[in-house]
């Protein structure tokens, strides 16, 4: 690794304090907010609007907002995004936190299908694939995203007495008994599933959103019921829950603190 720029972080230290507040500032609120004297942040100032990064705001003098630039670079890299790609980036590094099977899933009317997947080094390990098709509701992956649909796209896609198909004595048949599972998951932010896919493993699953804030796919952790407690089940809701934020990152999303 090279040794970092001072100008070029500075720079960029800069931009980043636009995206908080409403989004204009002043030299002034640059000086206070970083600490740096003022001849560094005029130049650099200078230097940032001079390539469209930032433009003066009309009708109030001194004061910057952010310009096409950064825009411009954000579109391309948008352009570029392949959730697959990132989800199997984000799935490697949880998996190897974890040591068990992670997964992303998307949904497809109501079936969820699994873009990426790292697999567990244990012996004893959920046996699944990449492109594998499942029934939504029998999934932890599942629940997260149709807990995530407005209410009336979910009553188009599972209208009251709609027949759910079992894939276990636990999977959830009736759509009232669902319904009430996807509030539940809706407060909390996180799906489980106990062994409705599958009898001898459990899941948890949090929710994965693109720059726009829209949940675009479902990241969870499978264990064997072998290695399942409670407290392992805790342990693997906050890993799913960071794993699902760096991928939601990737994909441009920002979380409001």
């Amino acid at each position: 690794m090279g040794r970092l720029v001072p100008a070029v972080t500075r720079a960029l230290d800069i931009l980043e304090l636009f995206l908080d507040g409403d989004g204009t500032l002043s030299a002034p609120d640059i000086v206070r907010k970083l600490q740096l004297p003022r001849t560094t942040v005029h130049e650099l100032v200078t230097t940032l609007a001079a390539r469209k990064y930032i433009v003066p705001v009309t009708g109030q003098p001194g004061r910057y907002r952010l310009g096409v630039r950064p825009y411009q670079l954000g579109s391309r890299y948008a352009e570029q995004l392949d959730l697959a790609a990132e989800g199997q980036q984000v799935a490697r590094s949880v998996a190897e936190t974890c040591d068990e099977t992670v997964h992303v899933a998307i949904l497809e009317d109501t079936d969820v299908i699994y873009i990426a997947k790292v697999d567990s080094t244990h012996a004893v390990r959920m046996v699944s694939a990449a492109g594998r098709r499942l029934p939504a509701h029998c999934t932890s992956v599942g629940k997260m995203l149709l807990a995530s649909l407005p209410e009336p796209e979910l009553a188009a896609r599972i209208p009251d007495g709609a027949g759910l198909v079992a894939m276990t004595p636990n999977s959830i048949t009736d759509p009232a008994v669902l319904r009430e599972a996807l509030t539940e998951i809706r407060r909390r932010g996180l799906a489980v599933e106990n062994r409705e896919s599958n009898p001898d493993v459990s899941c948890v699953a949090a929710p994965v959103r693109d720059r726009t804030g829209q949940v675009v796919a479902a990241l969870s952790i499978s264990v064997p019921m072998i290695r399942w407690s409670e407290e392992r089940r805790a342990e693997l809701e906050q890993l799913a829950v960071k794993g699902a934020a760096e991928l939601s990152e990737h994909l441009g999303h920002r979380s409001v603190a």
